[in-house]
């Protein structure tokens, strides 16, 4: 791998200068989405402390200024967010095939963001919701469609540098979203929220900025819509949306001219349909007539790694929820006399990450070589039972801060910890299962059914906030660790099973 800048042959795309021996265009899209990631996490850190934040507390230092939320809300409001960036990136996806091109969609994306951010940090509860609303909208836009660019730098799957490119471009992502909670977590917690917010804004500008500024660099197919838009479907798409954008707005006018309205209104129907559109998606493929045999039993068999999927990251993002409230109110904030703000812990997961995934990717290869590498249900099971084993950790410093003793720091680092290495092993591999058993009707789409899982999970877990459930004790904690427990046996048990179902995909 060259170390800067050099000259590569001509034929091929990209050629021309490279970016550590790949095309010049990976330097551009891996710069955008570090600080698109420098925003995102930033923000993220923020969030849920931002919502329970009250008046100023002079005995600890708190800022306030906040929206003076319950930790309920706040969770549920937190999980809604989440779920709603993820399940963007369906449409986001289809107005890059469809509508702009993935170039030009990015481009939107970055503005949309800005803006969100840009509303964040005014202040005003219904500023912040506008906020909320277009970041999750600009990141479910930016994330469907840059991933795809990365592709088209490269000529065709079977290009020797494409996963060198993707491993890259994952650093980059990584590399924004840790260095977020040391920057914008800090000068929101400890300075003025709303700061917070500006810088997260600030640095989706910076990426916005090089990505307009380098965009020559990308590949040409980056600019193609692949299935344009008759002018029929046009006109016909414009009438449904209109249609339901006056529905609702009626709907929820005589909402609020009855009085009835509260903030229930809102995020109870979003998270019911973060949940009934993923189901609804997958059963509209499992039942389309034009699969083969084949193609069902494999739409059978990911159905199992949908759910567990599922249950994984219900549990895994209550880093920036559950946890990050522990982190706040129940776990000291000094080592070794060095103080830090409770934002800081949102930088164990990417830290984690960037540490253990080359030692992971080393494994599966070493393993390979030996023919002892696990396959794709015993890694699925593994995560599981991982994330599971990180809520069985958590009760005992939940326990030991009954009293009001603040715990040691390193409980929150050893849960952090042993969470990523479950992500190591669930999520390369589900994005991988994706693409091997996608139906060749759907295998655009699949990556984005991928992304519900995310979706399904974080509602969930909003929807038990919404019904009262306190997500912060230690019975619901070590219920939903027994459910990831006992879902990662499950898939184990039944392997054999679930490999059957999957055909040739091992």
């Amino acid at each position: 791998m060259a170390s800067s800048l050099t000259t590569a042959s001509t034929g091929t795309p990209g050629s021309g200068k490279t970016f550590l021996g790949h095309p010049r265009g990976l330097a551009t899209l891996f710069f955008t989405e570090m600080w698109e990631r420098f925003s995102y996490y930033g923000m993220r850190a923020l969030l849920v402390l931002y919502l329970v934040s009250g008046g100023a507390d002079a005995a600890t230092g708190s800022q306030g200024g906040g929206l003076a939320m319950t930790a309920a809300t706040a969770t549920a409001i937190y999980s809604v967010y989440v779920s709603m960036v993820y399940l963007m990136a369906m449409p986001g996806g289809w107005f890059g095939d469809r509508v702009w091109g993935a170039r030009k969609t990015v481009t939107i994306a970055g503005f949309v963001i800005i803006a969100g951010h840009v509303s964040l940090a005014l202040p005003g509860q219904a500023m912040f919701f506008v906020g909320l609303a277009l970041v999750a909208a600009g990141s479910g836009l930016l994330k469907a469609n840059i991933s795809t660019m990365v592709g088209h730098l490269y000529d065709g799957p079977d290009d020797s540098r494409r996963d060198g490119g993707f491993t890259l471009f994952y650093i980059g992502i990584n590399l924004g979203a840790f260095v977020a909670p040391f920057v914008v977590g800090t000068i929101g917690e400890k300075v003025n929220w709303h700061l917070g917010f500006a810088l997260a804004a600030a640095g989706m500008a910076v990426g916005l900025a090089c990505f307009l500024s380098f965009s020559k660099s990308l590949s040409p197919k980056s600019s193609v819509v692949p299935n344009p838009l008759s002018s029929d479907e046009r006109k016909a798409i414009l009438v449904k949306v209109s249609l339901v954008a006056v529905l609702v707005a009626a709907f929820y006018g005589v909402v609020v001219a009855l009085g009835m309205y509260t903030l229930n209104w809102a995020l109870v129907p979003i998270t019911l349909a973060g949940l009934i559109i993923p189901v609804a998606v997958l059963v509209r493929i499992k039942r389309d007539r034009d699969l083969d045999k084949t193609e069902q039993s494999k739409m059978t068999g990911y159905i199992w790694f949908f759910v567990a999927a599922a249950v994984f990251w219900m549990i895994y993002d209550q880093g920036g929820s559950t946890l990050a409230l522990f982190a706040d109110g129940k776990t000291s904030d000094t080592v070794f006399g060095f103080g830090f703000p409770a934002t800081w812990y949102q930088s164990l997961n990417p830290l984690f990450v960037m540490a253990l995934a080359p030692v992971f990717a080393w494994l599966w290869l070493w393993l390979a070589r030996k023919n002892q590498e696990p396959n794709t249900i015993v890694k699925f099971a593994m995560g599981l039972v991982l994330v599971g084993a990180s809520f069985f950790v958590f009760i005992v410093p939940m326990n030991m801060a009954g009293d009001g003793t603040k715990v040691s720091p390193m409980w929150l680092v050893s849960i952090y910890m042993i969470q990523t290495i479950g992500e190591l092993c669930l999520s390369p591999v589900g994005l991988s299962v994706t693409t091997k058993m996608a139906p060749q009707k759907y295998a655009s789409q699949m990556m984005g059914v991928w992304f519900l899982a995310v979706t399904a999970g974080d509602c969930t877990t909003g929807l038990l906030s919404l019904a009262g459930v306190d997500l912060n004790g230690t019975g619901i904690i070590a219920m939903q660790a027994s459910l990831a427990v006992l879902a990662g046996f499950a898939i184990y048990m039944y392997r054999k099973k679930v490999q059957g179902l999957m055909g040739s995909v091992h």
